[in-house]
């Protein structure tokens, strides 16, 4: 899929992994968007973003991976009907509609392969950015975790949920 600004979203392959962890790794690092452990190998964190019941994608611009996304059942049995997805870019993609274009992308997949809504289950507070980008690709904040995210230079802060009912298509 090719989207706006001439960026292009295909499912990520074994062969983008290296890409793939030179995006992750320092949001990993960081330690300040994800509830993923800041030490997380690459092995582990590579096999988690292409574990099921996720699909993984990479968003492409002039050749370069700069963004990535994986999309799948936010929960099996009677959960499977919502989609989750994470999202990450690369610090060399800010401002460049990496991020839109794969919530974007993230959205109408979802629709196509059926499910009827998405959900953000925790989504940091302070991950201003994020919440922006949410918010304006139509998503509400439908729950808040007190204190429920532990930040590496703030403290405790809110978790949020982030939920946006999809219209089913067939085009992704």
């Amino acid at each position: 899929m090719t989207g706006q600004g001439g960026i292009t979203i295909r499912p990520a392959a074994s062969a983008d992994q290296d890409a793939i962890w030179a995006i992750l790794e320092p949001v990993y690092r960081a330690g300040e968007t994800y509830c993923i452990p800041r030490d997380i190998s690459r092995d582990d964190a590579l096999a988690d973003w292409f574990g099921k019941p996720f699909t993984a994608f990479v968003a492409l611009a002039d050749g370069r991976i700069l963004g990535t996304s994986h999309v799948g059942a936010n929960r099996p049995g009677g959960g499977s009907h919502v989609a989750n997805a994470s999202f990450a870019t690369h610090p060399d993609a800010r401002g460049k509609g990496i991020a839109r274009a794969l919530v974007d992308h993230a959205k109408s997949w979802a629709a196509a392969q059926g499910f009827a809504a998405m959900q953000f289950n925790f989504v940091v507070s302070t991950n201003a950015d994020a919440l922006h980008l949410w918010q304006k690709a139509g998503f509400a904040i439908v729950g808040r975790l007190p204190g429920a995210f532990l930040h590496p230079s703030l403290g405790p802060v809110d978790g949020l949920v982030m939920f946006q009912k999809l219209e089913v298509s067939h085009d992704a």
